[in-house]
């Protein structure tokens, strides 16, 4: 691999401590130990007043431009948040209103949600993997949701839980790789060169 991946999650609760945190945090530092690469966790809840400043970037703090940044710049990124009102936050949506159309393009995403039953698991595929659809990311085929029976004391408590974040990472690392060094995906397959013709 040309580089350390940087993996960087993003939690879209508007609480701390939060159990979201936990499973982006989690799921974000798997995909880096399995990559060999870097992990960050970025959690909005701190940024709130500061993103609701101006509907333009030039309006933002450094904080908030830094973790921009830092996202758009990711080779990884695993995104979260809470089901509210059978959708995402509109902490999640606020701050990415202020990505780069294009910064996430082809970019490989992790989607995963928390919220209190089994009933909102379909906020992943039809609220999340949509607007990543918009921003023409990579979006992982495995989303990760985890109900509130899966946290004891805001830590996963659930083996089941720990099983579809290992599930998610082994079946789509081979994706991941890929996207993050070309050559990886001609390993072992020399007749599946372009150049080898």
């Amino acid at each position: 691999m040309a580089h350390a991946p940087q993996v960087v999650g993003v939690s879209g609760s508007p609480t701390a401590p939060s159990r979201t945190t936990v499973l982006v945090d989690a799921v974000t530092r798997e995909f880096a130990e399995a990559t060999g690469g870097t992990a960050t966790t970025i959690e909005l809840a701190p940024l709130l007043g500061e993103l609701g400043a101006g509907p333009y970037r030039s309006h933002l703090s450094p904080r908030v431009v830094s973790a921009l940044e830092a996202v758009e710049a990711a080779d990884i990124i695993v995104v979260g948040s809470p089901a509210y009102r059978a959708t995402y936050t509109g902490l999640f949506k606020l701050f990415f209103d202020h990505i780069g159309q294009y910064a996430l393009v082809d970019k490989p995403i992790v989607l995963t949600a928390t919220g209190g039953s089994d009933r909102h698991a379909l906020l992943v595929e039809h609220q999340m993997r949509p607007l990543f659809g918009f921003f023409q990311s990579l979006t992982l085929p495995l989303g990760i949701y985890a109900s509130e029976s899966d946290f004891r004391d805001y830590a996963i408590a659930s083996d089941d839980l720990r099983e579809r974040i290992d599930t998610a990472v082994s079946r789509t690392l081979p994706l991941v790789r890929a996207h993050i060094d070309p050559e990886a995906r001609y390993a072992g397959a020399d007749f599946a060169r372009p150049d080898a013709f």
